[in-house]
């Protein structure tokens, strides 16, 4: 019985984040095709694609960017909408946006001694002297299972950049360290 359990749970590894998924992407092609109004599967995320794909063409335009610029300060002035305006915006922006933050990933040393410990993250921001920590760097370090995290405020010396591509770093991190490539420091550690 023992050995038919362990079999299951094996089984359930496997298949649950493949169903999931699935699952998942199946829910979202019927809401996508519901907004369309349609019965063929597909439609709406087709639809939707080819939407944002429009407003991308529309937006290298310097009529349309004028007129993007002014709904993007109309948006950053009302109160409510601003907050979540631009965190949403600030958030897209740091990983696919042309001011993309989340491109350098670093290892950040904690501690000295026998209380030296490492944290994955990404250098959001050579120079703080605006906030009069001219020689500190800012580290963001996401949660694992989540896009929170905290900022670290470190000096320079203590991060190392990591020779990996920030999307495998994401990943690494975000997995709790369990997905399959592990991250390798760029330099030993000082």
């Amino acid at each position: 019985m023992r050995l038919l359990a362990n079999y299951f749970l094996r089984g359930l590894l496997i298949t649950a984040p493949a169903a999931l998924t699935f699952y998942l992407c199946w829910l979202a092609i019927r809401w996508a095709d519901s907004l369309v109004g349609t019965t063929i599967p597909g439609v709406g995320i087709v639809s939707a694609l080819a939407a944002v794909t429009l407003i991308g063409a529309l937006a290298s335009n310097l009529v349309t960017k004028a007129l993007l610029g002014t709904t993007d300060r109309l948006l950053a002035k009302l109160p409510f909408v601003r907050l979540l305006y631009t965190s949403i915006k600030d958030l897209l922006n740091a990983f696919v946006g042309e001011q993309r933050r989340f491109n350098r990933p670093v290892r950040a040393r904690i501690g000295d001694g026998a209380a030296e410990v490492y944290l994955l993250g990404f250098l959001t921001s050579e120079s703080l002297g605006h906030l009069g920590l001219a020689e500190q760097v800012a580290v963001y370090v996401p949660f694992s299972y989540s896009m929170a995290g905290h900022i670290l405020i470190l000096p320079a010396d203590r991060v190392t950049p990591l020779a990996v591509d920030s999307a495998d770093a994401m990943a690494f991190i975000v997995s709790g360290g369990v997905t399959r490539s592990a991250p390798k420091a760029a330099a030993p550690p000082a």
